[in-house]
């Protein structure tokens, strides 16, 4: 009895047209996990993604899958791409790079020689503007055209690790797999301003509109950050940076909150004229690995319940849908004057 063949990959990479920045690119590749649970990011503008087992699930061929992972990507975020379909995770990124904005090009597995054959030696992944020229030199200017020189005179020409390495992609051959995402070493949010800052309120505002932020991404995560650290630019240029580790490793925006209004305090602003503030969670973990110290206080219980409500009703109505009240809009100036109502 023959063993069947190994089933062929179905490999989709998507470049984005614009570099989205790391709090909508994570976004992306959360959206990109619905569709199939291997998907590897490829920052900053990129995202690859294994469709051979999802294919089965929505019953669609791998372009028709494609184009519903395009359609999910405008309608959600309004992010453009173009895209790739191949066997492999190189020829998905070569097929993405040769297609036009807002197209899919497909290299199917039986077509992948000829498709390759004719491109220019550049377009091969690990061809820089040096070995073009070299081969050059040699009158070796197609990808064709590498596959077909012998193996020790590619080794001559470039040295044995590169010729090895080049020959096997010229004959489309990219065994790597598509690993999912691993967990990031450090999240971080910031602010810019506008203008310079001078007013104390406003630097207090500030940093509590990043602790909540930077909670939605932890809790987004499944993750929770054992260390803080807040950074504030100022008008010069010059900046200051204060970390705190926690003594419990923690999502919670009440307690990362007073984390950083702590070292917000630490580091004795006054009058200073601020431009920018960064604040960053490391000695990050999976939320069920964390150690967590038991509460008696019902007052405790109740915050984290309301606070995953806050986050069911964001990623239902958007970001903005629910807030802090302390970060709620600024009241009205005094003197003004509010409408009364019509007398009965």
């Amino acid at each position: 009895m023959t063993a069947s063949p190994p089933a062929r990959r179905h490999i989709a990479h998507l470049h984005l047209h614009a570099v989205p920045d790391a709090e909508r690119y994570a976004d992306v590749v959360e959206l990109m996990s619905g569709i199939t649970p291997h998907v590897q990011a490829v920052p900053p503008d990129a995202v690859q993604l294994d469709l051979t087992s999802a294919l089965r699930y929505f019953g669609m061929t791998p372009y028709d899958l494609v184009q519903l992972v395009r359609l999910r990507l405008f309608a959600l975020y309004g992010i453009e791409c173009r895209a790739g379909l191949a066997s492999n995770r190189m020829l998905a990124a070569m097929a993405a790079d040769a297609s036009w904005p807002g197209h899919t090009t497909e290299v199917p597995g039986d077509r992948a020689d000829s498709w390759l054959r004719p491109r220019p030696v550049t377009a091969l992944p690990g061809i820089g503007r040096a070995t073009a020229t070299t081969l050059g030199r040699y009158g070796v200017h197609t990808i064709g055209q590498i596959a077909d020189l012998p193996p020790l005179t590619l080794q001559r020409l470039l040295g044995v690790g590169t010729a090895r390495l080049l020959a096997e992609r010229a004959h489309g051959r990219d065994p790597r797999p598509v690993v999912p995402e691993e967990p990031a070493a450090h999240l971080s949010v910031d602010l810019v301003l506008d203008r310079d800052c001078l007013d104390p309120d406003r630097h207090h505002r500030a940093v509590l509109g990043l602790a909540e932020r930077l909670g939605q991404r932890l809790r987004a995560g499944h993750q929770v950050a054992g260390r803080l650290t807040l950074t504030v630019r100022y008008a010069d240029r010059t900046s200051s940076t204060r970390t705190r580790t926690s003594a419990e490793p923690t999502s919670h925006s009440p307690l990362l909150a007073g984390a950083a209004l702590g070292l917000l305090d630490a580091l004795g602003l006054q009058r200073a004229r601020v431009r920018a503030y960064t604040l960053r969670a490391d000695g990050l973990t999976p939320a069920e690995d964390a150690p967590r110290q038991l509460s008696l206080d019902p007052v405790d219980d109740r915050s984290r319940a309301a606070e995953a409500a806050s986050d069911r009703a964001r990623r239902l109505f958007g970001a903005d849908a629910v807030r802090p009240a302390s970060l709620a809009p600024a009241p009205a100036p005094a003197g003004t004057r509010r409408k009364r109502p019509p007398a009965a």
